[in-house]
């Protein structure tokens, strides 16, 4: 029996396992599904399953995607897709070889994570309407996003047994459920106790729920809907940069370096594994300065 006959129901059994094993996030399994399945309509189309690829299918496949127009981030993601896909095939002992071991990753582009001054991330926290629940939630969702560097994932899924006031500190789950302990800070602290006791309460109306930040169905915001919220204040408050929630994250590890502080602690607190990923905020500080010294040092 050939098991690559069904694929729909092999693809499945790798993205539990990715679930329950791995612990990736509900939006990388998402990713990695939509990807196999684009690439089982590729095979389809050359007359392959998915055990009869070689490596030269999936560099074809890559240079199908380019072609379209598929970014060089885009392609990498599918080929991790295909590479934890295939190994997981090798350990169930489905398949005696890999197609994907010797395809090179495609060349990334080097480009700096987009920040927000100082003075657009002080524009933004004062945009929401503080007088209303709603508002009210905002702004101490965005005091906690800068004060804490938090993923958006991070932040819309925080429950209440994940904040500790009394210490000041949040308890936060990243990438494969690395936990770490981040402190947020007096005003996002004030913020957030303010928001607590007010707007929170009327928020939940009569229903119960563990989720900080909840929606207006009282269960815990989406991904998508906190950067429609971002982009509304955005706009209210006259930025013009392109903005998403992980901006905030970029802003918060760049105001940190700039004002002097040790790039491993930057990396602990962005919950990074490994210290290059982090290395990259200090070539946008550096860039910061340099702009700052041509603009006015008087022999900038």
């Amino acid at each position: 029996m050939n098991v690559f006959s069904d694929a729909p129901q092999l693809i499945t059994a790798w993205l539990d396992m990715l679930w329950a094993e791995r612990g990736v996030s509900e939006h990388t399994r998402a990713a990695y599904g939509r990807d196999l399945r684009a690439f089982v309509s590729y095979c389809e189309g050359i007359g392959k399953d998915l055990g009869q690829v070689a490596r030269e299918d999936i560099l074809s496949y890559l240079g199908v995607r380019h072609a379209a127009g598929q970014s060089a981030r885009s392609s990498a993601r599918a080929l991790a897709a295909l590479r934890s896909f295939y190994r997981h095939c090798l350990r169930q002992r489905l398949m005696e070889h890999d197609p994907v071991a010797l395809v090179d990753n495609p060349k990334m582009p080097k480009s700096l994570p987009k920040s927000l001054s100082e003075g657009d991330v002080e524009a933004l926290l004062q945009a929401p309407d503080t007088e209303t629940p709603i508002g009210l939630r905002d702004r101490a969702m965005f005091e906690l996003l800068y004060a804490c560097g938090l993923r958006v994932s991070e932040l819309v899924e925080l429950n209440m047994s994940q904040l500790n006031l009394r210490q000041g500190v949040v308890r936060v789950f990243g990438k494969g459920s690395k936990e770490r302990l981040v402190p947020m800070g007096q005003a996002a602290e004030r913020w957030l106790e303010n928001y607590l006791r007010s707007a929170r309460p009327q928020l939940l109306a009569m229903g119960e729920s563990d989720a900080c930040f909840p929606g207006r169905s009282g269960h815990a915001m989406t991904r998508q809907t906190f950067w429609y919220r971002i982009k509304h204040w955005a706009k209210v408050a006259g930025i013009e940069k392109p903005l998403s929630p992980h901006t905030l994250r970029h802003a918060f590890a760049t105001h940190l370096l700039n004002h002097g502080a040790d790039l491993r602690v930057v990396q602990l607190l962005l919950g990074h594994s490994d210290l290059s990923t982090t290395q990259i905020y200090t070539a946008v500080a550096r860039a910061r300065l340099q702009a700052l010294h041509g603009e006015h040092h008087p022999r900038g």
